[in-house]
């Protein structure tokens, strides 16, 4: 790992105006530390975010549940709220990693980073989440760009993940048995606009599936997946698992989202 200063700013204002083109915002510092040691990135600068006050907590209304950059996956898992309102949310943080990642990831490094089999991002395309940055309002249909890569531009914070209440969700994965990231996961929603299906881990980027979003419109339970058509074009083939296989495990894992809800 090269050498880099560390700097705690105290607000977003102050974490805005530390940021240089060689700098980089740390969080839970689950993936970037790795990726620093490894000397796949490196940064004169990292800007701690962890102790700006107004970038975690929980908040709940009646139309969506907001959810501050910072906040780890335990405090998602753990909050009876989230349970209350979004209860697949609440599972999903459940099944991140293990208790070390859980207790020290945050939802904003998941979706910054955008890990291909990163759970949260599913979660946003299929709750139809608003990412709030430090410069504006970004749909997530908008956000995830491809493998590791966001809308987010140069010294672009994100400050919190609204998502949308359902009125039915669930998720359901197929994880890597060591590292538990989704070989395939698949996030179901009812929204009052429509249904959503979002898949992460079987491609270079989530998505969404119109092909799923259309079956389940017309019938919204788990047979009606039965003759939906998914093609393995695309879709990745490595150690885990061929294209094709993931194909096959994306409508099992469609099958028990919507079991779920």
């Amino acid at each position: 790992m090269k050498n880099f200063n560390f700097k705690s700013p105290t607000n977003t204002k102050e974490a805005a105006k530390l940021y240089t083109g060689k700098a980089t915002f740390l969080a839970g510092g689950m993936s970037l530390l790795p990726a620093m040691k490894l000397r796949l990135a490196a940064y004169s600068d990292l800007i701690n975010i962890k102790k700006i006050k107004t970038l975690s907590g929980i908040k709940i209304s009646s139309k969506s549940l907001r959810i501050g950059a910072t906040t780890t996956h335990a405090e998602v898992a753990a909050s009876k709220e989230v349970e209350k309102t979004i209860s697949s949310l609440s599972k999903l943080a459940d099944g991140i990693g293990d208790p070390q990642v859980r207790n020290r990831g945050t939802i904003g490094g998941s979706i910054a980073n955008n890990d291909p089999a990163a759970d949260y991002p599913s979660a946003c395309l299929a709750l139809n989440a608003i990412i709030n940055t430090s410069k504006r309002k970004i749909p997530a249909d908008k956000f995830f760009k491809g493998m590791f890569e966001t809308d987010l531009k140069k010294g672009e914070l994100i400050e919190s993940v609204e998502f949308e209440v359902p009125e039915k969700s669930g998720y359901a994965k197929f994880p890597n048995p060591a590292s538990r990231y989704a070989v395939v996961g698949v996030y179901v929603s009812k929204l009052k606009s429509g249904i959503r299906v979002a898949i992460t881990g079987a491609a270079h980027s989530v998505f969404r599936s119109k092909e799923l979003e259309e079956a389940l419109t017309n019938n919204f339970s788990p047979s009606s997946i039965d003759n939906v058509k998914i093609g393995s074009k695309g879709l990745n083939s490595d150690i885990h698992a061929s294209a094709e296989y993931r194909a096959h495990i994306i409508k099992v894992m469609a099958k028990k989202a919507v079991s779920s809800c």
